[in-house]
Formats: structure tokens, C-alpha cells, sequence
């Protein structure tokens, strides 16, 4: 390849990652509206509270279960117009949503949206390490904090419009389900624009990937896949129990704490962008270990604090903890450099997968015990960081001649 195509290839192309972010908002967006109908259809048509945890049960599953076989099937058969498909399908179950009324209709409609997640992500994420260039970890940030922002945005909007309106009104998410496929298909045809460069099916593992043997890669996935469960389960008590916690342990008000977990939040979001970054300029590893271990000094002195440094702490958590996904992610795909659609689809499905799991088990425990005893075992979870130290030191990144 001559010096001008290989700088090319290795050239950041915003424009393709502001929209695959744009579409990755709108996407986690229409997704957070599920939770937000629960107190509408069960006071409706008379659900239990079992009823309602296989609804979330069903729509994990099928978000989450099936992104590495449809990341699979996606290494072998690259699909240039996957996403904008699964924006149909998301499209469909947001239709069938706002018109169900019966409980099955209900579990279809929410398993079409999660089928819709499950094809979205993989290829997305693909599409952000070409469109990176060498800067991958900072592309998987910025694809990744368009989600974050989904699921910040989403519940505000269902405040304002489905819990005032009623399950009818779910129609008009529908608007942006249309939106995010109609930003798609440029993305898609410039996807498709690369797979027909006879070099972008090349791809060249750095030394440091071909010294490891199969047994030790997969070890170290092993190992990711531990980290990802301490910072998504560690997640998921302080988004679906922060606002609980403050209230029963400070007697704030509801609006107080909603301004709290927001904070927390944008910290979170701030987070993932900077983490990116830094990991592309100084290794993922040290990355993985600064955010999850170098997280834990602050979530262990969290639930013993004032509530102005119960604060100035969750900001802080939320700063150094989200920086871990792109660089877990990053580091998984230079560990299987061949297998990218199926690395994502098994990260980002353990993201929705664990996250739902963790505030089951956060909310069993907090019933059988107390909001802030949930605090007081959560926060060990970042100690899990320790195991950074069994991931191997690679240097090397994805390239392709």
C-alpha cells in the first residue's frame, strides 16, 4: 500500500463517528423509554411485579444474548446496511409498543426492540474502529457517550411525554427511530465503500498479539469479562439506587436527588470520552487499571461521608470508572483483531445483560436488607480491578494494509 492510502485509512473521520454516536443516542433513547411505561401497563391492565421483571427479562435477553452471534455472523458477512436494519426493527417494536394491550403483544414488541439493539451495536462498533483510524479508543467514546446520552435524554422525555399522555403516545419515538435509520444509510454506504478495497480485508496482528498463544487470549478475555461485571453491576446500583440512597440516608428531596444521579451521570459521560483518549495515547491497560482499581479508594469512603462529599465522590467515581468500557473493548478486539463484530457484540452484551442482573440482584438485596447496606457491599466491586495485573502488555494495535 503506498504511503498516501495508508495514511487514509489511518486518518479519524468525525463525520462518520458524530453520526454513528447521533444514531447510538437516538437507539439507547428509544430503548430507555421500556422501563419508564412499567407504572402505566401495570396499573392498566393488572400486571404483577413478576410480570413486569420477565418484560425487562425478555428485552435484556434478546439486547443482549444475541449481539456476539450477530457480531459472528457480521466478521464472516460484513453487512454495510445492518444498522439502518436495525433501526427498522426498532422502529416495528416501537409501533407495536404504543398499540399493545395485551401481555404477550407487550413481550413481542419489547423483544422486536431489543432484536433491533442486538444487530445495531455490533456493526456500529465496527464501523467506529475503521472510521478511528489510530485513534480507536477515542472513536469507541464517542460512539459509546452518544448512548449515555440516550439513556440520560430518555427518561426525561418519557416525563414529559409518555407518562402525562399515556402508552399511546410511545408513537412519537417512532420519529426517531426513522431519524437515526435515514442517518445510517450514508454510514453504510461509506461502510460498504470500504469493504470493496481489496485491503480492508487484510489485516496485520501486531507482534505482541502473535507471541500469545490461543489459551492466554483467552484468559485475558476471561479477565475483561470480570472487569466488565464489576464496573456494570458497580453501575448499576448507583443508577437505579443513588436517588434512594440520598433520600434515605440525608431525607433530600426527589428533585434534589434527580440533580444528583444527573451529575453523576454527566460525569460518567465526561469520563468515557476522556478515556479514550488517554488510553489511545498511553496503553488500554493502565487505562483498565487506573479506572476500575483507582476507583475504588472513592467508592469505599462513599457511603461513610456527608452528603456534600457523598457528591464531590459520585462525581468523581463517575469521572474514573466510565473511562473502562472503550478501553476494554479497544483491547479485546487488538486481542482478536479477526473477530471485532463478535468482541463488541459480547461487551456490549454483557453491558446490557449485567446492568439489568445487577439491579435485579440490587433491589432483592435492598428488600431483604437496607438501600444503604447495598451501598456499603457494592462499593467493594472495583477492588476486582486487581486482576488487571493477569492481563498480558500489548502495544500493538489493528492495522491494515
Amino acid at each position: 500500500m503506498d504511503s498516501y492510502a495508508t495514511k487514509r485509512q489511518e486518518k479519524t473521520l468525525y463525520s462518520i463517528l458524530f453520526a454513528i454516536s447521533f444514531a447510538h443516542l437516538l437507539n439507547d433513547m428509544m430503548q430507555s423509554i421500556i422501563p419508564s411505561i412499567y407504572p402505566i401497563i401495570k396499573n392498566q391492565y393488572g400486571f404483577t411485579f413478576g410480570q413486569i421483571g420477565i418484560i425487562t427479562l425478555v428485552f435484556q435477553m434478546t439486547s443482549s444474548l444475541l449481539q456476539p452471534l450477530v457480531g459472528r455472523v457480521a466478521d464472516r458477512h460484513p453487512m454495510p446496511y445492518a444498522l439502518s436494519a436495525g433501526m427498522v426493527f426498532t422502529l416495528i417494536g416501537i409501533i407495536l409498543l404504543s398499540v399493545a394491550n395485551k401481555y404477550a403483544f407487550i413481550i413481542l414488541a419489547v423483544g422486536v426492540i431489543g432484536m433491533g439493539s442486538s444487530i445495531f451495536h455490533p456493526e456500529a462498533s465496527r464501523i467506529a474502529q475503521l472510521a478511528g483510524g489510530r485513534k480507536k479508543g477515542l472513536a469507541q467514546s464517542i460512539f459509546q457517550v452518544g448512548g449515555n446520552g440516550g439513556s440520560a435524554i430518555g427518561p426525561l422525555l418519557a416525563a414529559v411525554i409518555v407518562i402525562p399522555y399515556g402508552q399511546r403516545s410511545i408513537i412519537w419515538f417512532a420519529i426517531a427511530a426513522f431519524v437515526a435509520g435515514i442517518t445510517l444509510l450514508p454510514v453504510g454506504k461509506w461502510y460498504k465503500s470500504v469493504l470493496h478495497r481489496p485491503a480492508s480485508r487484510k489485516i496485520i496482528v501486531s507482534p505482541a498479539i502473535k507471541d500469545l498463544s490461543r489459551s492466554r487470549i483467552n484468559w485475558a478475555i476471561a479477565i475483561l469479562c470480570v472487569l466488565t461485571f464489576s464496573k456494570y453491576f458497580y453501575m448499576a446500583s448507583m443508577t437505579s439506587y443513588f436517588t434512594f440512597f440520598l433520600i434515605d440516608k440525608f431525607g433530600v428531596d426527589i428533585k434534589v436527588s434527580q440533580l444528583c444521579l444527573f451529575a453523576f451521570m454527566a460525569a460518567v459521560a465526561i469520563g468515557t470520552i476522556l478515556g479514550g483518549s488517554i488510553g489511545d495515547r498511553y496503553g488500554r491497560k493502565y487505562v483498565i487499571w487506573g479506572s476500575i482499581l483507582g476507583a475504588a479508594p472513592f467508592t469505599l469512603a462513599l457511603p461513610y461521608v456527608n452528603f456534600t462529599l457523598t457528591i464531590i465522590l459520585a462525581i468523581i467515581i463517575g469521572l474514573v470508572i466510565s473511562s473502562a468500557f472503550s478501553a476494554i473493548l479497544v483491547y479485546a478486539t487488538e486481542l482478536k483483531p479477526d473477530k471485532v463484530g463478535m468482541m463488541a457484540g459480547l461487551f456490549f452484551g454483557l453491558n446490557f445483560g449485567l446492568g439489568g442482573i445487577g439491579s435485579a440482584f440490587f433491589g432483592w438485596l435492598a428488600d431483604k436488607t437496607s438501600i444503604e447496606f447495598i451501598f456499603q457491599i457494592s462499593t467493594l466491586l472495583p477492588l476486582l480491578g486487581m486482576v488487571t495485573v493477569f492481563l498480558p502488555n500489548i502495544d500493538g494495535r489493528r492495522v491494515m494494509r
